[in-house]
C-alpha cells in the first residue's frame, strides 16, 4: 500500500513537471502569419517541430523514470522498455535534425 502511495506521489510530481516545461516550450512559440506562403509554412513547420521536441523530451523523462524504478523492483523488462523509451524519446526530440542532415546530403 505504501508503494502504491509513493508510485502516485512520484507520478504527480513528474505529471507537474511536465505541464510546466509544456508551458513554457508553448509560451515560446510564437507563429506569425505573413503575406509571403513560404513564410507561412516555415512558421507552422518550426511550430509543429517545437511540439515534437516537446514530446520526445516527455517520453525521455518517462524512460528515465521508468529505468529507475527497475532496479526498485528489480525488473529486467521494465529496464529494457525504460532504455528503449529513452532512446525512441532522443530520436524524436532530435527528429529535425535527423531530418535536416538527411535532406542536406
Amino acid at each position: 500500500m505504501k508503494k502504491n502511495k509513493n508510485l502516485r506521489k512520484l507520478f504527480k510530481f513528474y505529471v507537474v513537471g511536465v505541464n510546466l516545461f509544456v508551458g513554457v516550450i508553448g509560451a515560446s512559440q510564437n507563429v506569425f502569419a505573413t503575406n509571403d506562403p513560404l513564410t507561412i509554412v516555415n512558421n507552422l513547420s518550426d511550430f509543429i517541430f517545437g511540439i515534437t521536441r516537446a514530446v520526445g523530451m516527455i517520453l525521455t523523462g518517462f524512460g528515465i523514470v521508468q529505468f529507475g524504478l527497475s532496479f526498485k523492483s528489480h525488473d529486467a523488462s521494465q529496464r529494457a522498455n525504460g532504455v528503449l523509451t529513452i532512446l525512441g524519446g532522443i530520436i524524436i526530440t532530435c527528429a529535425k535534425e535527423i531530418l535536416n542532415l538527411i535532406t542536406a546530403s
